[in-house]
């Protein structure tokens, strides 16, 4: 499995999946996840819906995959993190979960190539620095059996892309 570092939009990525740090109500909201929502267009959203209606909120730690709808990634795989409590309420095995639980629907699906952002670092306050910890350490421990080709850690800005050069 190659890990690559891009300082990019994920929306306009052409990868099989994907990561959305979606909310719970996996409805679009502010940041990565509003703008996922924006660019892939309605069918994301009604797909959501439907996968809410099905089996209710999705819990943090958990992923849930959509197709692509307007983008060009073929899926978009919807997780949640965690909320940054001070770190003494599992935010770290919830977030590291997050990773591998959308690596594990790209096995399950056969998505050769996934690209995720810094996920729980923007409004759910999660410090970048032991997220992009937890993010490359989770990613790496998953890549040993997995038959996925390419992670992409996409940054939108310079202090995540940073932080993530030093680690990879």
């Amino acid at each position: 499995m190659e890990l690559r570092l891009l300082k990019a939009d994920i929306t306009t990525l052409e990868v099989g999946a994907v990561v959305n740090a979606a909310n719970s109500s996996l409805l679009g909201g502010g940041g990565v996840d509003g703008a996922i929502h924006r660019a892939g267009g309605p069918r994301i959203l009604e797909e959501c819906k439907a996968i809410v209606k099905r089996i209710g909120r999705c819990p943090p730690g958990e992923a849930v995959m959509t197709s692509g709808g307007n983008l060009p990634a073929d899926h978009v795989i919807h997780t949640v993190g965690p909320v940054w409590r001070g770190g003494k309420e599992g935010e770290p095995a919830l977030l590291a979960s997050c990773y591998a639980r959308s690596l594990q629907l790209c096995v399950d699906n056969d998505i050769r190539s996934v690209a995720f952002p810094n996920i729980s670092t923007g409004i759910y306050g999660y410090p970048k620095q032991p997220a992009a910890d937890i993010a490359v350490t989770a990613v790496r421990a998953f890549s040993s059996s997995a038959k996925i080709d390419t992670v992409i850690f996409a940054c939108f800005d310079d202090e995540n892309h940073e932080i993530y050069r030093a680690l990879l």
